[in-house]
């Protein structure tokens, strides 16, 4: 499974990349506007930071518009992936763009009949929203392997990209029903380290050690 970090914040950014854990980035104008900062100048700053894709979102509705505004994303950096909402709209941009070699992730996906329309239309990704549907007493993940049996039905190259990531347990179960990708945010992926056990552990080793006296350096 390759991990997306879902923030615009470089330096969280920048530390989970120096550790391997950084394989793409999806941000947002919302998430950017919270910098303070110019979304062009923060997503050419991302772009640069990590080799893996980087989502850039467009704002407009209407196709002609997203297109336009997918063209002037695309053209920041070679790994930027357009991100267009799964309407109707959205997906007639996912198929221009895409046709012309772009990569484009449809997001906001909550059905498995929605997966198969953004594969027909060409998606690199597509972005099932867990915690959104988690949101309403409906289960998330049955939507993610709804999709995974779908794909794998008809060989779509789609990589399904789980997003709205809220727990490390949606981690856990993502990864087992075989999600290509998951994004989440920094506080998520590192709370994926954490266990009572090990920090008991560590604890009993440390009280352990100090008894020795003894020192390593």
């Amino acid at each position: 499974m390759r991990f997306f970090v879902d923030t615009a914040e470089i330096d969280a950014i920048a530390e989970l990349n120096d550790l391997g854990m950084v394989d793409g980035v999806t941000t947002n104008p919302s998430l950017i506007m919270k910098s303070g900062r110019d979304i062009l100048e923060v997503t050419r700053e991302i772009c640069a930071l990590v080799d893996g894709p980087v989502s850039a979102e467009v704002v407009a509705t209407e196709a002609d518009a997203m297109i336009a505004e997918g063209r002037k994303l695309a053209e920041i950096a070679d790994n930027i992936a357009v991100k267009v909402p799964l309407t109707w709209d959205g997906l007639k941009a996912c198929k221009v763009l895409s046709d012309e070699g772009r990569m484009v992730n449809v997001t906001l996906c909550f059905s498995a009949n929605q997966a198969l329309l953004a594969a027909k239309a060409g998606a690199t990704f597509i972005s099932p929203f867990i915690g959104r549907l988690d949101d309403i007493n409906i289960d998330g993940m049955e939507l993610i392997a709804d999709i995974r049996t779908i794909y794998d039905n008809y060989g779509f190259d789609t990589q399904i990209l789980a997003a709205s990531i809220r727990t490390v347990n949606h981690v856990t179960e993502a990864a087992r029903i075989g999600a290509d990708v998951m994004t989440a945010p920094p506080a998520v992926i590192k709370a994926m380290a954490n266990h009572p056990l090990t920090d008991k552990g560590l604890d009993a080793f440390m009280k352990d050690w100090a008894k020795t006296g003894q020192k390593i350096l």
